[in-house]
């Protein structure tokens, strides 16, 4: 019987609503959901047939986004690495962390192994950011900062990710409309340091449309998911 806990965690007058997958065999993946109207139910698929492979996780709604509420301008990029780096502290997740992050999520993991111990990073769909977006409250100043043509090509997820020694998995959609496959590739090819680095291209997917439409070929779906499962796991699936 698989078991779910719920729990809150506070940050800056909010109350951030949580809920742990508990895993049979190890309970240290933090996964950040991405943006827009993303949160962390959007994620039960994967992080259920993970539980299922014994590996536990904790997800969590950002401000502004699914049962935490709130609005998005009582956020921005930098205040969901706090929140992130928050839940994992008042849930006492054993560290090295394992940091997945779909989309923006993407950016808060490399983000996180700035202040954390993580030996392992998933990014799916992954966004980057540039620096002068980081701290800048979601809304129209955000938006403007970002949609400037290729604003992401001076993000300093490539100088981060230079520095990561542990396992990385980069997942990207075949026909993403929202992260152009130039972003994975550099993701990969910036981790010249790290244990091991992987990018796997899911044929025909979308950015919102991965996990769903691997579903649908089993093979295809366990092999995507025996990647994540040996990236957590130091080669071990």
């Amino acid at each position: 019987m698989s078991t779910i806990v719920q729990f809150e965690v506070s940050f800056d007058g909010m109350a951030l609503k949580a809920d742990h997958y508990v895993g049979r065999d190890s309970n240290r993946i933090l996964y950040v959901h991405g943006a827009g109207q993303s949160n962390r139910h959007g994620h039960r698929l994967v992080r259920a047939t993970l539980q299922q492979r014994g590996l536990g996780s904790v997800c969590f709604d950002c401000i502004g986004h699914g049962e935490t509420g709130g609005t998005l301008a009582q956020s921005s990029v930098a205040s969901r690495t706090r929140q992130a780096a928050a839940v994992a502290a008042a849930h006492a997740l054993p560290q090295p962390l394992a940091v997945f992050g779909a989309s923006m999520g993407a950016y808060n993991a490399i983000r996180l192994t700035q202040s954390q111990q993580v030996d392992a990073l998933v990014l799916m769909v992954p966004g980057v950011y540039t620096p002068s977006a980081y701290e800048v409250p979601f809304g129209p100043d955000f938006s403007a900062v970002i949609r400037r043509e290729r604003s992401w090509c001076d993000s300093d997820a490539w100088e981060i990710l230079s520095h990561f020694e542990g396992r990385l998995l980069v997942i990207a959609a075949e026909h993403d409309a929202t992260i152009p496959l130039e972003i994975p590739e550099r993701l990969v090819d910036a981790a010249r340091r790290a244990e091991s680095r992987v990018l796997h291209v899911v044929k025909g997917a979308e950015h919102n449309r991965m996990w769903s439409l691997l579903q649908e070929t089993p093979a295809d779906f366990d092999a995507a998911i025996d990647m994540v499962v040996a990236t957590v796991n130091g080669g071990r699936q």
